[in-house]
């Protein structure tokens, strides 16, 4: 028998968990080995004295706990323990309070982040703003269905007709879109545009209307309105001279007509001093036209003719259309509104100039 089934046969004699038989063979090998009973007594012995210090250890234990309890209820008195001293007693009394507590609040920590994982806004949010993303795009591709549907009605819906039941001429005096005309021209309308030499109509806004010098400023604001680059007369600021050769471009029906005449006076009907006269062939239509010179020079706008006498035509002198800029540029919108001052058809022949001017000349059109 080895030493370690012996020490095991040993301990299961002492302890009493040896079999009877067993137990009758044990103790007569014993009987007859000395060294096997005196292993009996020896492992006797130690076990005795394992015992004997777990008692005493317990023991221990107790006496320390049963003295700190007297101690902190007052019963006894003990001196204080102090650094590290108290720390190790604190510990060793405390320990297993303490590692249950640590277990109590680490589960607690565990459970309290599940719930605040489980029950925190950005995880609930999640599927909400995913929701509300999917919603935004919705919206967004309704309307642009929408917008499409919108300009499909108004692209069916067909343009109200306009009649316009009364009209004039106009010239454009600024390549921004600026033209001017006669102010009893737009009198009382509800609607105006000016139409341009390829008979297409163009919206326009009144931006300057002074009654009582006959004037009044129209802005085009139509998309289809091509900016010349520069236009190719001036507009005089000077009185023109009496006997002055002098033409016109006007609309008295759907075709620019052409008029040629005279300065007959610097003063016009019944000596007004705001206009001046004209010998020139005018009709209902004409109103608002320019009053060109030999040089290409706007010098007046004929506005009306005396009834009572053939070819006696009044016109609103130029330096009025100077005037009325002036007044305009008052208003921050139009500081830099500016009038051609040199023409560049001067040294052209009539035919020629009314070529290059009949682009700038329109109907006005209004009801």
């Amino acid at each position: 028998m080895d030493d370690i089934k012996l020490l095991e046969a040993v301990e299961l004699y002492i302890s009493g968990q040896m079999s009877p038989d067993d137990r009758v063979y044990f103790e007569q090998l014993r009987k007859t080995n000395p060294e096997i009973d005196q292993l009996v007594v020896e492992h006797t012995f130690f076990l005795q004295q394992m015992n004997r210090f777990d008692e005493t250890k317990a023991f221990k234990s107790l006496l320390n706990d049963t003295h700190t309890h007297l101690a902190e209820t007052g019963a006894i008195a003990s001196p204080t323990v102090k650094g590290k001293a108290k720390v190790i007693q604190l510990y060793n009394r405390y320990k297993r309070t303490a590692a249950i507590a640590a277990s109590i609040a680490g589960i607690t920590a565990l459970t309290m982040s599940s719930l605040i994982w489980y029950m925190s806004p950005g995880k609930q949010q999640k599927n909400e703003l995913e929701y509300l993303s999917g919603q935004l795009k919705d919206i967004k591709d309704q309307t642009i269905i929408q917008k499409q549907e919108i300009n499909s009605i108004k692209q069916n819906i067909a343009t109200p007709v306009i009649n316009y039941t009364t009209g004039g001429t106009a010239f454009l005096i600024n390549a921004k879109g600026l033209v001017v005309t006669n102010a009893h021209v737009i009198k009382d309308a509800r609607n105006i545009v000016v139409q341009n030499n390829e008979g297409k109509d163009l919206k326009v806004k009144v931006i300057y209307n002074d009654i009582a010098r006959d004037v009044a400023i129209l802005k085009i604001e139509d998309t289809a309105f091509k900016a010349p680059t520069a236009l190719p007369y001036a507009i005089k600021k000077t009185e023109p001279e009496v006997a002055e050769t002098v033409y016109t471009l006007g609309f008295p029906r759907n075709d620019m007509v052409y008029g040629e005449g005279y300065m007959a006076a610097k003063t016009g009907f019944n000596g007004d001093t705001l206009t001046c006269q004209i010998a020139i062939a005018a009709n209902p239509g004409n109103s608002g036209g320019p009053i060109f010179n030999r040089n290409g020079e706007v010098i007046g706008i004929l506005s009306a003719k005396q009834v009572s006498a053939e070819g006696a035509v009044f016109a609103t002198q130029s330096k009025y259309i100077h005037q009325a800029i002036a007044a305009l540029q008052s208003d921050t919108g139009y500081k830099k509104v500016k009038l051609p001052t040199s023409s560049s058809i001067k040294s052209l022949d009539r035919t020629q100039q009314v070529k290059k001017i009949s682009e700038f000349i329109y109907m006005v059109k209004v009801n």
